[in-house]
């Protein structure tokens, strides 16, 4: 019965993760290496992602930094920079480039904005279907009588406060994310 439950919490915390990770790629106008973690790069036949072929840093708010640790990726790097279509124009001085990221306009703001709140309301859809696989598993525990009624609605009502917990945790990531793209 209790299994039912953490497996519950561990879903829901994976969907919280995997909301993370997807806000991370969304442009806030301010200089992240996530911000590359897209872009694969042709090393030796191999497509590789970026920061595996180099160290990325953060120069200041508008510009990213790449280090190839082999620098006749350099050339490599720049093309698949530009082919990753990000809006980006790297700037290489043959050993290093150094990304400028441009500034929002403020209609891609409003455009990343939508795109956020449409990636908060997936996760709490996927959230609210394991509320429900969860319960559909407790209900089939009490028809098989491994628990009581009362154990029933005990648990749903755990299952209902995790579900709740989740879901506020996605409206306050949200809220954070889109004061990070609104502000100029």
């Amino acid at each position: 019965m209790h299994q039912i439950i953490k497996d519950a919490n561990s879903r829901m915390d994976k969907t919280i993760e995997a909301l993370r990770l997807e806000l991370a790629k969304v442009r806030t106008g301010k200089a992240t290496t996530a911000l590359l973690d897209s872009v694969k790069v042709d090393y030796y036949g191999v497509m590789t992602p970026i920061n595996q072929v180099g160290n990325i840093t953060v120069l200041d708010p508008h510009t990213l930094s790449i280090t190839p640790w082999d620098k006749s990726m350099v050339q490599v790097i720049d093309k698949a920079i530009l082919e990753a279509n990000l809006g980006f124009n790297p700037i290489s001085d043959g050993t290093n480039l150094k990304i400028p990221i441009p500034a929002l306009t403020e209609e891609r703001r409003k455009d990343f904005v939508k795109l956020v709140k449409k990636f908060g309301e997936d996760s709490k859809v996927a959230i609210r279907n394991v509320r429900r696989d969860a319960n559909d598993h407790l209900k089939r525990e009490e028809k098989n009588k491994k628990m009581s009624e009362d154990e029933l609605k005990s648990s749903e009502d755990e299952v209902q406060k995790l579900t709740d917990q989740h879901i506020k945790q996605i409206d306050e990531i949200l809220k954070h994310k889109e004061k990070e793209i609104l502000e100029v």
